[in-house]
Formats: C-alpha cells, sequence, structure tokens
C-alpha cells in the first residue's frame, strides 16, 4: 500500500560531541519521500526519503552556516541527504531497514534500527501510520572529514553521529478523501 509522508509530523534529528564533553543536537527537515507499507507484510515494505541538506540547524546561525559550508555538508554542492532501503527485517518485535545512504555525493551502507508505532484511523476514514528509526554513523565515512585538534587532547567534533528519525504518514486514500473534502468546502 502507497502511503504519503506527513512532513509535518516527520523530522530527523542528530547528536554529536562537541570538544569532547558536550553534546550538540539538531535537526534537518524531510523535503520528499515515499513509503510502500503493508501492516499485514511490513517486510515487504521500501522507503526513500530525501532530506534538505540546507535546513541544518542547531540552533546557532553561525554554527549552521558553517554546516552547510564545503567544510561539511557542502549544500550548494550536494542540496540533499537521501535515504534508499533494500530490504527490511523483523529484528524480535522490531524491524531492521537495510538501505544506502547518500551524504556529501557518497553513498554508503546503512542499518536502521526501526519501531512501528502503530496504524489507526485517520480523520478522513483512511489510516495513519508511525514509524521511528535510530541509527549511528561515523561522519568521516561520507567525506566530513573537517576537524580542530584540541590544546587538550582530542577533536573539536566528534565522529560519531547519533540520528533519529520520526515518520508519520497517511494512506494515499486519504489525500484523495482530504482533497475531496477540501473541494466541497471551496
Amino acid at each position: 500500500m502507497n502511503w504519503q509522508l506527513d512532513l509535518a509530523h516527520s523530522n530527523v534529528t542528530f547528536s554529536i560531541r562537541h570538544m569532547m564533553v558536550t553534546t550538540v543536537r539538531g535537526s534537518l527537515k524531510i523535503a520528499d519521500g515515499t513509503l510502500d507499507f503493508d501492516p499485514e507484510r511490513p517486510e515487504a515494505s521500501s522507503v526513500a526519503v530525501r532530506i534538505d541538506a540546507a535546513s541544518i540547524d542547531t540552533g546557532a546561525a553561525q554554527r549552521d552556516a558553517h554546516l552547510r559550508s564545503a567544510d561539511f555538508l557542502d549544500a550548494e554542492t550536494f542540496p540533499s541527504i537521501e535515504f534508499r532501503s533494500l530490504r527490511v527485517e523483523r529484528h524480535r518485535d522490531d524491524y531492521r531497514i537495510h538501505g544506502e545512504l547518500t551524504i556529501h555525493g557518497v553513498t554508503r551502507p546503512v542499518t536502521l534500527e526501526a519501531e512501528l508505532g502503530g496504524v489507526v484511523a485517520n480523520l478522513q476514514g483512511g489510516q495513519r501510520a508511525a514509524f521511528s528509526a535510530t541509527t549511528k554513523l561515523n561522519r568521516e565515512d561520507f567525506g566530513l572529514t573537517w576537524n580542530v585538534a584540541l590544546e587538550q587532547g582530542g577533536w573539536l567534533v566528534g565522529k560519531e553521529l547519533k540520528v533519529e528519525i520520526d515518520l508519520a504518514a497517511v494512506s494515499v486514500a486519504d489525500e484523495v478523501d482530504t482533497a475531496e473534502a477540501e473541494q466541497r468546502i471551496a
């Protein structure tokens, strides 16, 4: 069953060590994507998501500008971060989504530890589904190698990037129903 991503209720957040002791947290906006999900056969599902690299937000304008620059994401040259699933497997009560992640023009395999939050009736009469997923990445594997050595030892920016994804979707029939309802109201 095809689903449409509910971008207003979906997000990507991340965290990374700064100066070896503190944690910087931020978010990115999902630009678009596709989801094929059958609640009866989740293992047959697939997902592809495109994230806007320039949307990176850590709450500090100067840092965000640096993260968009050629030192890190180079959002002007590589405007999208993309994930495409290759296989979904059940793992205990949850799922592992194996796929390919492209950041900064570099594509690497990645596995998301995923959980189905549930499928419920939508206000328009169809269905709404929620998913969450996590993974850890080595940013240097994607060519994000900029760093500064600290005087006391260690590095300014950690290598390990923790990523959390919350994804909401509505069944495609819901979108048709919503569009029809909006036309009737107008």
